[in-house]
């Protein structure tokens, strides 16, 4: 088409009186030129396909900044609480959970433990066995550095058979049930202790505090030669729970004990002493034992 003077060249009352070209150049006539039309389209498809890889690709940038922003997000959040220890709250800043209370025991108390001479008291509770062998046992006997030999042992069922003086009706008076007798000697000393049971403890201390006269027969045999029955002796009274138990200590070549002769006193003394510990251990072992029992 030209735009000069004279107006186009075609058309109704054009001079030419010429069809229109389609084309230019080589080739140019009636026929579209096909190949360079499919040129073309194939040329927009491309820039179609070109534009919808770079907008995916776009998407792609504008999600991984999406996550990378909440990465960050989400680190700051870690480094704001992992702070160093002074910068936490203190323990009064933190607030505690009331609501629910903690469990509660009802105080309880347990009960005290037997009293081992209540055992040792009453026949009713003093059960254990007993013996001359279980009251004295073994053939010797040691008390600090003193070793004494035992000597004959009787049990007899009738206190005034082995008593003299009114230490006999005292016992029978009191209702003594058994007499046990055990015999120690050392170095040309004996001495004879008589354990009296009774059935309560109110009855054996009334039997000692009357037993101010007479005393235990002394108990020969076994290697120990008759003593005390014509000589004067020392001799000791004493009680503990039911029980009620007596000494007499003396030489055994029939010389009469006096005041001066402390060899004489602590054998008695020794004896008394480990019967007091014999019948207190019978206590605390009935009071153990009733104390673990199911």
């Amino acid at each position: 088409m030209s735009f000069g003077q004279g107006g186009p060249e075609w058309g109704p009352g054009g001079t030419g009186g010429r069809s229109p070209q389609w084309g230019s150049g080589p080739g140019a006539g009636g026929t579209p030129d096909w190949a360079a039309l499919a040129d073309a389209s194939a040329a927009r498809a491309r820039r179609r396909r070109m534009l919808f890889i770079g907008g995916g690709a776009l998407a792609t940038v504008a999600v991984a900044a999406a996550v990378a922003i909440a990465v960050v997000s989400a680190n700051g959040d870690d480094k704001a609480s992992n702070k160093p220890s002074d910068q936490l709250p203190t323990a009064a800043d933190i607030p505690s959970d009331t609501t629910e209370p903690g469990p509660s025991f009802a105080a309880t108390t347990p009960p005290p433990p037997p009293d081992p001479k209540e055992f040792i008291s009453s026949a009713d509770k003093d059960k254990a066995p007993l013996s001359q062998d279980t009251l004295y046992p073994g053939s010797t006997l040691t008390m600090g550095d003193a070793v004494y030999k035992k000597g004959a042992t009787g049990s007899s069922p009738s206190c005034a058979d082995v008593t003299r003086g009114d230490l006999s009706k005292v016992l029978k008076s009191n209702g003594c049930t058994r007499m046990i007798r055990a015999t120690y000697s050392k170095d040309g000393i004996a001495v004879t202790v008589g354990v009296a049971l009774f059935d309560t403890e109110a009855k054996a201390t009334k039997a000692k505090s009357q037993a101010d006269k007479g005393n235990v027969i002394s108990l020969t045999g076994s290697g120990v030669p008759t003593f005390c029955r014509t000589s004067i002796c020392r001799t000791t009274i004493n009680s503990y729970g039911r029980y009620a138990y007596f000494t007499i200590a003396g030489f055994t070549n029939g010389k009469n004990v006096t005041e001066k002769d402390s060899s004489v006193y602590k054998v008695g003394d020794d004896i008394a002493t480990f019967t007091f510990r014999q019948i207190t251990r019978r206590g605390e072992a009935q009071a153990s034992a009733a104390a673990n029992a199911p």
